[in-house]
Formats: C-alpha cells, structure tokens, sequence
C-alpha cells in the first residue's frame, strides 16, 4: 500500500490563503463603496442646501404669479375686455387660470 491512500487529504497552505485573500478584497471592496457612497451623500446634501435659497424664491415668485394671474382671471369674469384677452392668449398657450374663489382672500 501506498502512503498517500491511507492519509486523508490535507490542505494546501495556497489553499487556505486564496479564499482568504477573495475575503479581504470583498471587505476592502465593500468598505471603499461605503466610504465613496457616504462621500457623494455629503456633496448632495452640500449642493441641495446651496440650491435652497433659489427654490425658496422660484416659489415665492410662483405664488406672486398665481396672485396676480387669478386676479386677471377675476376682472375678466366681471368683463374686463383687456383682461379676458389675457385670460384668452394664456389658455391658447395651454396655461389654466383660475380665478380665486369668493370666500378665500388673495394671497
């Protein structure tokens, strides 16, 4: 008989090392993502408090339109000529005005 049947199968030293070379990288990997994720998350976070302030303006410039053209709206409803042409032109243009209703003062 030969010596090599009657021992079971030991592992290589290569053999242990390998899987734990694969581990390592995967938690290098895994750690490098984290850390490149947690770095995009900080710059977002920077430029979408940078863009506030504008945001904050368009929409107090939305309401002033929104004030000005449902009081356009009002005045052609009591038979402005000018204003019912305003009201024309801007639903040809596929813009909807509604003038505000009568229990809720204009912003």
């Amino acid at each position: 008989m030969s010596d090599h049947s009657s021992h079971p199968a030991q592992p290589r030293d290569g053999a242990r090392v390998q899987p734990a070379l694969v581990i390592v990288a995967l938690v290098l990997l895994a750690g490098f993502q984290t850390m490149q994720s947690i770095r995009e998350r900080s710059s977002l976070d920077e430029l979408s408090a940078a863009q506030e302030p504008t945001v904050q303006e368009g929409l107090k410039l939305r309401r002033q339109l929104d004030t000005l053209a449902g009081k356009t709206a009002q005045l052609a409803a009591l038979g402005n000529a000018s204003a019912a042409a305003i009201i024309a032109d801007l639903r040809r243009q596929g813009i909807t005005v509604r003038a505000p209703s009568a229990g809720v003062p204009p912003r």
